[in-house]
């Protein structure tokens, strides 16, 4: 029978009618597939050939709607981003939802119709599953935690031991969308404008470079930004990285919020953007192919790793320089 309920109660997390209720005709209604079986414990599932590649998040972004997504796509397009940039293609995904006691049902109806689109887009099913209705307060409405899986082919060998200095920086588009729409969302500096989120699967991006021959290593930068990618890096392999502030893609009112409100784009999350780091004498070849990709026709070649102290250095329009720190404070916490 239809779900009657306007807002969620904690009987629809009491195993009984209403829970039932509430996963045959939201959940299962937009998720369904064949291999996704309500009633079971556990479900099989085919695995082609090749690296079983696994990864899991979890999605508390505040508010759950706003410009060019909502936690439902978001949940999905990490996930499958996570899979995409280590090199794998992605096949499955779970989905556990935590949902606050008062939750509207519509709102709910549109997250997990919106995470079904996103999950049919990226080419994943939903195999697996669990709700659970907690106290009001006791939650930001709804969080969700998935785990993805995925195949990778054997001699894709990507990482950041595989860095080595002279290789080029790309990055596939702009920077700090997500985080400003989602500031903006929230309304609570009084700005408003028409700033989408970047929130997208990134499959594309990660299957051109793939075929680059000097592709080294590819991530998708969340939390933290452009400049946590490149301090993990410095970190990781001991090089220094120097990023040329020109040629880093940033939209004007992004840059227009941050100035206004003290914030740095390149601290903010991306959900849609793959920054890779490519061998020198492949990195035109590796710029093309981005380009041509479907969300890739503002990828650029933003900078290079170099001998030296594991430093991040952003060369700046003028001419001067500026050191990237690692991030201390959260600038914007529940953003993804």
């Amino acid at each position: 029978m239809p779900l009657t309920d306007s807002h969620i109660s904690l009987a629809h997390g009491n195993g009984g009618r209403f829970m039932r209720e509430l996963i045959e005709e939201i959940f299962a209604r937009h998720l369904g597939n064949p291999l996704l079986d309500v009633d079971a414990d556990a479900v099989a599932v085919p695995v082609p050939d090749g690296e079983v590649v696994v990864t899991t998040d979890g999605f508390i972004v505040e508010p759950l709607e706003f410009p060019g997504g909502n936690i439902g796509a978001l949940a999905v397009n990490g996930t499958v981003n996570d899979l995409a940039v280590s090199g794998a293609e992605p096949h499955y995904l779970t989905l556990n939802a935590f949902i606050e006691e008062g939750l509207a049902v519509e709102v709910l109806e549109r997250v997990i119709a919106s995470l079904a689109s996103a999950a049919q887009a990226a080419g994943v099913v939903v195999v697996a599953g669990d709700t659970k209705v907690v106290q009001r307060g006791e939650g930001g409405g709804l969080y969700l935690a998935t785990t993805g899986v995925g195949v990778r082919e054997p001699q894709q060998q990507l990482g950041m031991a595989q860095i080595q200095a002279g290789d080029a920086v790309l990055v596939s588009g702009p920077i700090g969308d997500h985080g400003v729409a989602v500031m903006l969302a929230r309304e609570q500096f009084g700005l408003k404008g028409e700033l989408s989120s970047d929130c997208a699967n990134v499959l594309s991006l990660t299957r051109a470079l793939r075929k680059v021959p000097g592709l080294r290593f590819m991530r998708d930068p969340t939390r933290g930004g452009l400049a946590t990618v490149s301090l993990e890096i410095a970190r990781a392999t001991g090089l220094g990285v120097r990023l040329h502030e020109p040629r880093v893609p940033i939209r004007a009112a992004v840059q227009s919020v941050c100035e206004m409100l003290g914030y740095d784009p390149y601290y903010l999350a991306c959900e849609g953007r793959v920054v890779a780091v490519v061998a020198d004498e492949d990195a035109e070849q590796a710029l093309a192919a981005l380009r041509n990709a479907e969300g890739g026709a503002e990828a650029e070649i933003i900078g290079h790793t170099v001998n030296g102290s594991p430093h991040v250095v952003l060369e700046t329009e003028l001419g001067g320089e500026r050191l990237l720190e690692e991030l201390e404070d959260d600038p914007l916490p529940r953003i993804c």
